[in-house]
């Protein structure tokens, strides 16, 4: 594959003409190379992250089949206000830069994916609410401190991140949005209070010191940390074998990692929780991390994540398949663990396929808590907008797991028309998951 700067040399020399995708990352760029122009009748797909980048030229639109736009980690102090009139751009990325400002009329018509994590941004364009495709906000690590009232337009919208940002109380614009499911809220003013508070009331939490740990292969890396199979030796209790996660510390798409901690730790214990045994302490670089019980390899991921085609809804190998009694322990056992999470303050936010294990036998752990928040559960109003977006993400999962039912008889019938009925009760939610959890006990 050619290096960046081969990739550069073959635009400006003519020889990429017709070409869909261009990538120009770390190529060192300080200017949009105008030769890219000359792409116009058919580039689709660009990426121009990690430059030095700080503006895009006002005729972008000159792009006019331009769907997908890279441009993370790079300069920009503004939001390019030409992007507003690219005909058919609906994946934005301005991940990582320092943008402040975000001009009126510079999001597109067909936007359906906008990625603003890790900026300076303190407010959003009153006219976001012309977004009628948006599906997929992200917004973490900003300056934010409200959201403008128009964004109850956006009725597309399904996932938000607005975590690591200044809001003092909770944004209820967010109760007005149809399709909202997903929603990740910690790091900010109203909960860290939160936080601080439970933790002033919980008991000591068991730590777990670096000496007694021995770290092997790497099993996974996502954007807040490393996850390692390890082993911990216990003071007269033997060798266990454990799942060791060391957070990387920056803020990622979801927030803050530290917040993650706090939830997993505020998480307690639950058969189809991922079980924490303790918080890492003494790290020789100071990195903080806990320490898991490690899974049986025979679990797999339910589902993969979202791709750029289905935005906010996962993907499933094309052969998947489950049958009744598999779909029934999955449902039950997830929303038994989601109805434990709220019952204790905690909301997962990333409620979805691919953060579930499951086994040949349909037993399934939830994890992942990168998006999870903690809520006061005597505010009624966050409480109840909290718990019922988490019940239509719910839905969703149903709703994945019912398309993909076996061949079954008259019975199984039976039971796959009420869990349907159940289903319908999630995506249009004024349900609680002990009521979820009940009405599916029902079926076993």
């Amino acid at each position: 594959m050619a290096s960046a700067l081969e990739r550069l040399t073959l635009l400006r020399s003519g020889q990429l003409k017709g070409c869909t995708e261009l990538s120009l990352c770390d190529a060192g760029l300080e200017q949009f190379p105008r030769e890219i122009f000359n792409l116009g009748d058919s580039l689709v797909k660009l990426d121009l992250s990690r430059n030095k980048i700080s503006e895009l030229p006002k005729d972008i639109h000159k792009l006019c089949n331009l769907r997908i736009l890279f441009c993370s980690s790079n300069c920009f102090t503004v939001f390019p206000e030409g992007l507003g009139q690219c005909p058919d751009l609906s994946m934005i990325a301005f991940k990582q830069n320092a943008i402040r400002t975000i001009p009126e009329g510079s999001l597109p018509p067909k936007l359906r994916w906008l990625i603003l994590t890790d900026n300076k941004i303190e407010a959003l364009p009153y006219d976001i609410g012309k977004c009628q495709h948006l599906q997929k906000l992200m917004l973490a690590g900003n300056c934010l401190m409200a959201l403008p009232d128009s964004l109850r337009e956006c009725v597309a919208l399904g996932l938000i991140r607005i975590s690591a940002n200044k809001f003092h109380v909770f944004p209820q614009v967010l109760s007005s949005l149809p399709n909202l499911a997903w929603l990740a809220f910690a790091g900010n003013q109203f909960s860290d209070v939160e936080a601080s508070r439970r933790f002033s009331q919980k008991e000591a939490i068991r730590l777990i010191d670096w000496s007694e740990l021995v770290l092997h292969e790497k099993l996974g890396e996502g954007a807040s940390g490393v996850i390692y199979r390890g082993e911990w030796t216990r003071s007269g209790t033997g060798v266990l074998k454990t799942a060791i996660k060391l957070f990387k510390g920056a803020v990622t798409s979801d927030g803050w990692p530290h917040n993650e901690m706090e939830a997993s730790l505020c998480a307690e214990r639950h058969l189809n929780l991922i079980p924490v045994l303790g918080k890492i302490t003494g790290h020789p670089t100071n990195a903080e991390g806990l320490v898991f019980d490690l899974i049986d390899p025979t679990f797999t991921n339910l589902a993969g994540p979202p791709d750029m085609t289905t935005c906010t809804r996962d993907v499933y190998l094309p052969q998947t398949a489950f049958t009744v009694n598999e779909i029934l322990r999955c449902a039950r056992g997830i929303a038994s663990a989601v109805a434990h999470l709220h019952s204790h303050g905690v909301v997962h936010g990333d409620l979805y396929g691919h953060n579930i294990l499951i086994s040949a036998t349909g037993e399934c752990l939830l994890g992942d808590f990168g998006a999870a928040s903690l809520f006061d559960k005597e505010d009624i109003n966050v409480s109840r907008v909290v718990q019922t977006l988490e019940a239509r993400a719910f839905g969703h999962l149903l709703e994945e797991l019912l398309t993909r039912t076996r061949e079954t008889g008259a019975e199984d019938a039976k039971r796959i028309e009420k869990l349907w009925l159940v289903q319908k009760q999630c995506v249009h939610p004024d349900i609680f998951f002990l009521d979820i959890c009940s009405q599916l006990d029902t079926l076993v």
